[in-house]
């Protein structure tokens, strides 16, 4: 694994990481969740670590300020642990993602799969269906949210949006909240409601109803669903939630909607077991692309 830094239009240094290198024709891009990096996320270098030995490469496409840990001691386990992402503006989403598929192409990649997860998911679909480009030849969305139902079942979520207004109106927006919010991450008050009034992340509504799907039918390469067994998530039934998710595509009948049993919505003890989805996934796809078309 090896840091990279990618470049934004507005100037901003995005840091990410890379298995695998230019010599493999193809590259995962996959951007991760709200609180996410390669430090303290399993499933991304498990991820990396598969595909690369498989010669395919793999990036994954921090947020922008996701190396800005805190360290913290976990007295149950006795080990010290990092957390972020302490700040993120959510209105730039599109241009963050289409800086880490413009790197992948500008460095000599060959086939981009733009992948994600959880809130990652939530960003690559918005990319993809808003885009004019056709630098992506396949995606993979696992573990998306439907934003609004999320906030109905995280904890503590009232009183950190009580707070963060009350920073805001006291000049503290930068500043980082007293609580965890959704008691996972520290955050700063203008992340918080900024995450909270993100419209262009609400495109997979399936369960409350309140978002958009054009993203999803606007969405040009055909790709693959991706969900643990049993992600919190999901209203219940995971399979029925992507399936939901994957009909509002112009054609569903081209995807795939994978499950992966016993998991959780973070594939927490289950992260080979999701780098082999992915793995599944890639192989289905490029299977596909040797086949003859069916007239």
């Amino acid at each position: 694994m090896e840091i990279i830094r990618v470049n934004t239009p507005r100037g901003l240094e995005l840091k990410g990481a890379m298995w695998g290198n230019t010599n493999m024709d193809s590259v995962v891009i996959m951007m991760s969740g709200i609180c996410s990096n390669v430090f303290q996320n399993d499933l991304l270098c498990a991820t990396g670590e598969l595909l690369s030995k498989n010669n395919i490469a793999f990036i994954a496409g921090h947020a922008m300020d996701a190396f800005s840990c805190i360290a913290y001691s976990d007295f149950s386990t006795g080990k010290q642990l990092y957390t972020g992402v302490v700040y993120d503006d959510f209105n730039l989403v599109y241009e963050d993602v289409e800086a880490y598929v413009k790197y992948a192409k500008e460095i000599g990649f060959e086939k981009i799969i733009l992948a994600g997860h959880s809130l990652g998911s939530n960003k690559i679909i918005h990319y993809l269906g808003n885009t004019d480009d056709d630098f992506v030849d396949y995606f993979i969305v696992s573990a998306p949210v439907d934003l609004s139902y999320w906030w109905t079942v995280m904890p503590n979520i009232d009183i950190c949006l009580k707070e963060a207004e009350k920073f805001k109106a006291e000049g503290r927006g930068k500043d980082i909240l007293p609580y965890l919010f959704g008691g996972f991450s520290p955050m700063s008050a203008e992340t918080v409601l900024g995450f909270y009034n993100a419209i262009n992340l609400k495109n997979c509504p399936v369960i409350s109803g309140d978002g958009e799907t054009d993203s999803l039918y606007s969405i040009k390469p055909c790709g693959s669903f991706v969900i643990g067994e049993k992600d919190s998530l999901t209203g219940g039934d995971a399979k029925m939630f992507m399936e939901k998710i994957n009909s509002h595509c112009k054609y569903p009948e081209k995807n795939q909607v994978v499950v992966v049993p016993d998991a959780s919505h973070i594939f927490y003890g289950k992260h080979e077991e999701y780098a082999q989805a992915v793995f599944d996934c890639l192989n289905y796809h490029f299977r596909l692309l040797k086949e003859p078309a069916i007239l």
